[in-house]
């Protein structure tokens, strides 16, 4: 497909929109862009059934760590805000 000139391959899009849709593991929501990190650190998401704990868990690994993971701040700040806004009586 031609969009703008350019040729798109429409199952890529798919693909990488995919990557952003959220899941639910264990009650907590996560997409594949929060597992590929979590993974990459070893953090088990799936042992997890609060995400307060899971952002625990992070934010204690964060605290290990002797270098600056951005990636995984990203994740925790995301799901920590996430959590506010669908959880929090306003």
């Amino acid at each position: 497909m031609e969009i703008n000139g350019k040729e798109v391959d429409i199952n890529s899009l798919v693909t990488d929109v995919e990557k952003d849709f959220l899941k639910n593991y264990n009650g907590i929501l996560l997409n594949q862009k929060h597992i590929d990190i979590l993974t990459r650190y070893g953090i088990d998401y799936k042992k997890y059934t609060d995400v307060h704990d899971l952002i625990f868990e992070i934010e204690d690994y964060l605290n290990d760590s002797y270098e600056e993971l951005d990636d995984l701040e990203w994740v925790e700040e995301d799901l920590a805000e996430r959590n506010y806004y669908q959880n929090t009586n306003k």
